[in-house]
Parts: C-alpha cells; structure tokens; sequence
C-alpha cells in the first residue's frame, strides 16, 4: 500500500500561505520592518535577473536575517530574497542616513559599468508589496556613467498595516575608478486612506486590461462563435439529413438492388472508422494528458478569480505544480479508458507515457534553459533541491494517482462499444484532391481557433515578458470557453470532408487539426518577440523561445483534446444513426 505521508506532506508544502515575514502583516509602533532585495537585471530582459548583491552593492550594519523559499513557485520563478541590512521602523521617521559605502576598485567599477550601460533595474520587497528602482544612467554623449546612491522611501500605513510604498531614488554620483561612493536612504511614514485589501490595485494597469479592443476582441470571437456553430448545424444537418433519407430508402430494396447502388461518402468507410489508429499508446496519452491540463486551467483560473493569487510571489506557480499533482487521477481516467476502448493491451506502458509525458517534456526543455541560466549565474537557476523536489512530487504523488485513474478508467468506462463492426482488411484510401489531403486540413485547422484568441495572446504575452501583472482571469476564462466551441465546430467541419473523401482516418487528423492552433501562436510569438519587444542576448533569447515552446505545446494538446473529443462523439453520433451491419 502506498504511503499518504510523501502526498500529505506534499500537499502542506504547496499550499501552504506566501508570506514574506514571520508576522501576519500587522505590526506595532516601533516594530521592525524588513526590506528585502529581490533581483536585478537589464530592463529590456525582464527574465534575466540576477542576485541583487551579484552587483558590488553594500549593505547595512543591521544584522542580517536569512531567508528561505517558502513555496516551490518561488524558487521557480527565480525569487532570491536578502536582507538589505537597512534599520526601518514602523511609524518612525529616518532622516537622510548613510549606511555603507563602495571603494570602487576596477573590477567594481567594470560591474556597474557594464549594468549602467545595459539599464539594469532591481526590484525590492517591503511587507510583500514589490518595489522597482534603476541602477543609475548614462550621461548624454554616452561616455560619462551615473549611480543613484540615495533611496528615500515613502511608506503608506492604514492603522497598523502598510498599505503603499513609493521609492525615489536620487543623489547621482559619476562612477570615477577609485573613488568611494557612499550609499544613502531615508523613510518617511504617512496615513493612508487606501484598505489593505485594495493595497495593490496600484499595480494594476485597468486602462490597458480592459481597453475597448480587449472588450471588442471578445465581442468578435463570441460573434465568430455563434457564426461556427450556426454554420455546422446548417451545412452538416442538411447534408446528414439528405444522406440519412438517402439510406432509409434502401430499406425498401431487396439485397441485390443494395448491392448494386452506388454508395458514396462517408458511409463507405464504416467497417474502418473504428479502427484502432497509428500509435494508439501515445494518442491515448495525449489525450489523457489533454484532460488533465484543462482540468488544471479551469480549476486554477477559478482559484485566482476567487483568491487574487496574483498578489502573491509565486503563488500561481504553486497553485500551478499543487492542482496539477492532484488532478493526476483525471490523466489517468480519461487516457487508460480510451486506451482499454481502442483494443490497447500493454496498459501499464501507456499509464506511464500517459504520467511522465508533459513533465518528461518540461523537464527536459527546463533543463536546457536551466544551463543556459547556470552558465549565467542567473537567479531563474532551478536550486538542486527544488529539482528533488519536483521529482519526489512525479514519482510520489503524480504516477501513483495515474495508476489509481487508470485502473478506475479501464474498470468503468473501457469497454469497446462502437456502432460498427471494423472490417479484419482494412479498405484502401482512394485518391482525391490535394485539399483535402490529412496534412493540408491539419495546417487549416488552426487559423479560425487561433483567431479567436490570438488578441488575448498579445494581453497575456504582455503580461508574461514585459511589466504588467495580468489579473482579468475572468477575461481568459471567456476565451477559453469560446476556443473550445470554435476549436470544436471547426474539428468537425474537417473530420466530415475527411470521412467524405472516404478517408477513415479522422483520428489523428482530428487531434493534429486541432492541435495546429499551437503552431500558429508559436509563430506568433517569433513576431511578438522581434516587433513587440527589445529583448537581446543568449539567456534571454533561449529563455523565451524555450518557454514559449512549452506554452504552445500544452496549448495544442488542450486543442488537440478538444477537437478529438467533439470528433469522436459527432463520429459516434452519425454511425450509430444509420444502422449498418
């Protein structure tokens, strides 16, 4: 019997709250109150962040606190929290102070040169709400360089909460080889009117979330909705209706006068539609895998909307890593029972490929990219310990949970039930037009779907790869409910000139045909990244082609689920109507 205490323990992990100090956000006068520096990084490469102290910064006299990650998502996202040695007290005024100084030796002076001429910014942390601040600039003409050594921090406090903080940074001193920079802050507390829980709207950019062409984008793909579904009930009930009288007929007709009628279409090729498909292990398991992550982006998606989990660092992230390993008996279900119905035998082989499958692949491509970030000393590194981690949580949790959705999945809902008998010789393929050749429907497939949703591309690429928090969720669920219509009418419209081309293998062309939206949003993003964006440089570059892959990958196995399910249940649905023995 497997033992709960690795998934209890697991579970405690994840869920457990994103603080960022000891305390619970309420403090008392004279109560200290940390800062802490988080990351620095050239602007235009949000991702590339590194230690703040990997720069010569100093830090102050004040004892230093040592922190750990609290939760996967943070050491995922890179999150790398030091004390910053500066006394702040709640409440209490700090004048103009020096806390330490830099004796700018040549390797220094090299170290801010080169982030000064690359615009590095840093990010901050005080009681959990982020701060941001330049590391200094470049002088007109490009040659002389500049350090901001003064932060002056303007701190907001609603009774005993912090509720705003607002940095400046100022006192621009020439880096000159040698000479000893003295850094500086001051504090100054105010009353605030803003309530704790509205604390971060500030972040938040409305005018540009719920501009009029994020609300029009949706008005046109719901329109482009209603147009699909309107244009297969037209087209395909009309046409089935036909072929359905068409065949009621010949039950008027003696056996010899069936035999010599001249049948077309898709009718031909019921003795082979349910045939078992090419690679029935790895279908079976993309599809599971399908299941499994629409399970995780709709229950995620409800749980920000509910929880506001994007106010928290790395919260998502965790949310992300929990929902998935507790939803690994839906992978199990879904890809084991279609396994079982298409006659498969090796089960324990698919429930493995079936569990290892996407992590296998994100964990192969994040080991690329977690090179890349090594050789860099960048803080987006994956730790040793979180990489035991999230293998303890595949080996622990995920892949005995698939075994449980297997067995239940081949138990309850695996046995073959199809309409038609499958003929023992398949029927050859006849020739027909290039367009309607599997290869060319599948590129087809995915432009109407992808043009439903490609402007919320743009607001969540955005959001990703450039500095704005994406937080209307409640936006992204609506597209994602209309690419699952859109995705589906579309499927359908393919797979039924497929099959009347007398071409039985819908299967795979229902998936792939689907699954193509995840090709063009790759595209995309190769126009994203060189027309939207100044990203440069190696780190950056892999980072993002890297990751974008993953992202269009799990987007074309959620589509490509979509478009198999529809497919199959319209197949069944057309098949079991006309009664063919």
């Amino acid at each position: 019997m497997i033992s709960l205490y690795p998934i209890i323990i697991s579970t405690l992990l994840l869920v457990s709250p994103v603080k960022l100090d000891e305390h619970d956000h309420k403090y008392t006068v004279d109560e200290e109150v940390i800062i802490w520096m988080n990351t620095v990084g050239p602007y235009h490469n949000r991702q590339e962040t590194y230690e703040y102290y990997s720069l010569p910064f100093c830090k102050g006299d004040k004892k230093t606190i040592s922190h750990y990650h609290e939760t996967l998502g943070e050491a995922l996202q890179g999150v790398e929290l030091e004390f910053s040695g500066l006394d702040v007290i709640f409440k209490k005024e700090t004048p103009l102070t020096k806390f330490c100084s830099v004796q700018l030796n040549e390797q220094d002076y090299e170290a801010f040169a080169y982030a000064l001429k690359n615009r590095y910014w840093y990010q901050m942390y005080i009681d959990d709400l982020p701060i941001w601040g330049i590391v200094g600039e470049v002088g007109e003409h490009g040659e002389d360089l500049f350090l901001w050594t003064h932060k002056k921090f303007e701190i907001g406090y609603n009774d005993n909460m912090i509720v705003e903080v607002n940095l400046t940074s100022e006192h621009k001193v020439k880096l000159t080889k040698g000479s000893e920079i003295p850094f500086t802050y001051e504090v100054h507390w105010k009353p605030s009117t803003v309530k704790f829980a509205d604390r971060y709207d500030k972040y938040l950019d409305p005018g540009f979330f719920q501009h009029r062409i994020h609300w029009f984008s949706i008005f046109n793909s719901f329109m482009m909705v209603i147009f699909l579904v309107g244009l297969v009930s037209m087209i395909l009930m009309r046409t089935l209706r036909k072929d359905y009288a068409r065949y009621s007929k010949e039950d008027d007709l003696d056996d010899m006068e069936r035999d010599l009628g001249d049948e077309y279409g898709w009718k031909q090729v019921h003795g082979d539609v349910f045939r078992m498909p090419a690679l029935p292990t790895f279908l079976s398991s993309l599809i599971g895998c399908g299941y499994h992550l629409v399970a995780v982006t709709v229950i995620v998606i409800i749980l920000v909307i509910m929880g506001d989990l994007y106010m928290g660092r790395g919260s998502i992230m965790s949310t992300i890593i929990f929902v998935y390993a507790a939803t690994s008996p839906v992978n199990g279900f879904f890809g084991g029972s279609l396994y079982s119905r298409l006659g498969g035998k090796e089960w324990i082989r698919q429930m493995a490929v079936s569990a290892f499958l996407l992590p296998g692949l994100v964990c192969g491509s994040t080991f690329f990219v977690n090179f890349i970030a090594m050789y860099y000393g960048a803080s987006r590194a994956i730790p040793f310990g979180t990489m035991v981690a999230i293998t303890s949580i595949c080996l622990f949790v995920i892949l005995p949970l698939t075994l449980v959705g297997t067995v239940l999945g081949r138990n309850i809902y695996g046995q073959p039930n199809n309409p038609c008998r499958v003929n023992p010789v398949a029927r050859p393929i006849p020739e027909k037009k290039w367009f309607m050749e599997p290869s060319v429907i599948v590129l087809l497939g995915g432009i109407l779907p992808f043009g439903s949703i490609f402007i919320e591309m743009y607001f969540i690429f955005t959001s990703f790869w450039a500095y704005k928090i994406y937080y209307v969720y409640g936006f992204m669920l609506l597209v994602f409910a209309i690419l699952t219509i859109v995705t589906v009418c579309v499927t359908i419209v393919c797979s039924y000139f497929l099959l009347n081309a007398e071409d039985y293998r819908w299967q795979w062309t229902s998936f792939l045909s689907a699954a193509s939206t995840a090709l063009y949003v790759y595209i995309y993003s190769f126009y994203y990244f060189f027309f939207k964006t100044k990203m440069y440089g190696l780190f950056q570059t892999v980072f993002y082609f890297g990751y974008m892959a993953l992202f269009s990958l799990a987007l074309g196995i959620i589509c490509g689920t979509f478009g198999y399910v529809g497919t199959s249940l319209f197949v069944r649905k057309i098949y079991s109507t006309v009664k063919i023995d």
